[in-house]
């Protein structure tokens, strides 16, 4: 099963709160919402369809909560997102959820990189990671991510958590893909390839 990432960041790098503020999710952080208004037309139907090619989903404990209490509770026909989203199998990675919070939920615990290796391996189609900044950052570490789509929001939000921390291990990225759209959205498709190559002294 191929595992692909895909996530909304600002030109900083943010990529918290990035569809709306969230007191209980995001306490005190009061620029939540900043990429939400800027969708639409084009890059809206980018990621319908990018939503739509998914045979799963693995989402972290936080994004899940978060897509549970929304899309979850849209009936059938309420649109391509919330119908591929309720009605496709779904993973949430957590050590922490005791219970499901949406219909067709596995919850993976304790030995969680075991748990998605073994679906990358006897699974089929494509494994979709939406969101979930610590779990994204967790598979990048054991090398667990086949594709990555960045979704480069045109806004500097100043503060906030960043896709990725000021220290953490180096990747070297081979662009597969780049759209540009009309609202200033550009959509960049990586494939993980090993450590990056430095230049040395001459």
């Amino acid at each position: 099963m191929k595992l692909t990432v895909t996530t909304q960041v600002s030109v900083d790098g943010v990529m918290q709160a990035n569809g709306g503020r969230n007191e209980e999710l995001d306490p005190g952080f009061d620029r939540g919402g900043w990429a939400r208004p800027l969708f639409g037309g084009e890059s809206a139907r980018f990621v319908g369809d990018l939503i739509q090619r998914a045979d799963a989903f693995l989402l972290g404990r936080r994004t899940y909560e978060l897509f549970a209490g929304y899309w979850g509770t849209m009936p059938p026909g309420s649109g391509p997102i919330a119908d591929a989203l309720n009605e496709r199998p779904k993973y949430a990675a957590s050590n922490t959820l005791t219970e499901s919070l949406w219909a067709d939920t596995t919850i993976l615990s304790g030995d969680v990189e075991s748990a998605i290796r073994a679906l990358r391996a006897n699974g089929t189609g494509e494994l979709q990671v939406h969101g979930s900044g610590v779990l994204v950052r967790w598979l990048l570490e054991r090398d667990l991510v086949d594709e990555m789509t960045l979704l480069v929001v045109p806004v500097v939000v100043g503060e906030g958590t960043r896709l990725f921390p000021a220290s953490g291990r180096d990747i070297a990225l081979d662009l597969v893909d780049t759209r540009v759209f009309p609202n200033g959205i550009v959509a960049h498709v990586y494939r993980p390839n090993g450590r990056p190559r430095y230049a040395t002294p001459e």
